[in-house]
């Protein structure tokens, strides 16, 4: 059975702007106990108000963003020359065949067809992209034998106002990840039968709604400090976070107008669907996704999905929220704290049980008669 929120979670109240400074008699239950008249703040008001209209969604420095992501570029292709093939690709996305830029990462040295294990990452953010300190974690993934996809899907940075403004979280961005596999379908060297999926926070939140779908082509996945409930975490961080996604075209309003639709959008009540195992790493001194939110995820799956889900609760590690992804942003290494590296030798060990690697089945294939 699916979870379902109390209509007391569900029900978010926004203050709304009025124009009287007091509220009448005849708006308050007769016997309430409540006074009949109170003083509007109206600068509360407006601080509180949360609009529905896609043209009030929040924008930033596009021509900015688009530089920044030039630079990106040009990091990945020197810091990669020697050391693997990395190529900038695009795709269609499924959802509705708009154009999703992507990162390829691979071994400069591939094996023959059906060599290699292959894994999407999804990058973070409400609006984020994937950013340059994520080298040294991508080219440790290539050095084990991995073909690594990136997309940068519909409402990342970099790519203008179009594509940011397409953003459909929990939506068909979730589509646009998920095409990555036909991309990968392209390339002979890798084995349809060793597919992954690792994100952290928002990508967390989108590699944990693909393998929560009854059907999908991935082996199992990791989810590191991943949105888990847009329900609790509108109500939890308030307007200024809000006006972020009410604002969608697909949304268009608060968790207590679209109950149902924010329901949908949140992986934590579609547990019961996991069919392949899942890794899940969180941090109580979270202050992005914060523990209150994910340790319902953690619950849900130690109590439904015993067998398929490992997860791992790190107590204040140093960093929070990003603890696990902390690089130098000058050498662009890792900073390795005892908690980081206890994670990523949990996650490699994780991926190398389900998808193995550093199995070259194009041998296999090809000593067959």
């Amino acid at each position: 059975m699916a979870f379902r929120p109390s209509a007391q979670l569900a029900c978010i109240a926004i203050p709304v702007l009025v124009a009287s400074a007091t509220l009448d008699a005849q708006d308050t239950p007769a016997g309430s106990g409540v006074r009949t008249s109170a003083q509007t703040d109206t600068a509360r008001a407006r601080q509180q108000y949360v609009s529905n209209r896609p043209a009030d969604h929040p924008q930033r420095d596009h021509a900015r963003d688009q530089a920044l992501k030039a630079r990106t570029d040009s990091i990945y292709r020197a810091r990669s020359r020697g050391v693997m093939d990395f190529q900038k690709v695009s795709y269609r996305s499924s959802a509705d065949g708009m154009t999703i830029p992507a990162y390829l990462f691979q071994p400069s040295s591939r094996r023959g067809t059906r060599g290699h294990a292959a894994m999407i990452w999804v990058h973070g953010g409400v609006h984020g992209d994937w950013g340059a300190t994520m080298f040294p974690f991508v080219r440790e993934a290539v050095e084990r034998g991995y073909v690594i996809i990136a997309p940068d899907y519909r409402g990342s940075t970099g790519y203008g106002a179009q594509h940011y403004n397409a953003i459909d979280y929990g939506g068909k961005e979730l589509d646009d990840v998920a095409s990555a596999v036909e991309f990968l379908k392209s390339l002979p060297y890798v084995d349809q039968e060793r597919l992954g999926i690792m994100g952290w926070s928002h990508g967390g939140f989108i590699a944990s709604h693909l393998l929560f779908r009854k059907e999908h082509p991935f082996k199992g996945g990791a989810a590191i400090v991943p949105v888990t409930n847009l329900v609790f975490r509108l109500g939890y961080k308030g307007p200024s976070y809000a006006r972020s996604f009410a604002t969608q075209p697909t949304i268009g309003g608060m968790p207590h107008e679209k109950p149902e639709e924010y329901i949908k959008r949140s992986p934590l009540y579609s547990v019961d669907n996991l069919r392949v195992p899942i890794l899940v790493h969180v941090a109580t001194n979270d202050e992005d996704v914060n523990f209150v939110e994910d340790e319902q995820l953690v619950n849900a799956l130690r109590a439904k999905k015993p067998d398929l889900a490992e997860t791992k609760v790190y107590v204040d590690p140093l960093s929070g929220h990003s603890f696990s992804n902390r690089v130098d942003s000058n050498t662009l290494e890792r900073l390795d704290t005892p908690e980081q590296r206890d994670s990523w030798n949990r996650t490699w060990a994780f991926f190398e049980w389900i998808l193995r690697p550093y199995e070259d089945r194009s041998r296999a294939a090809a000593a067959s008669p």
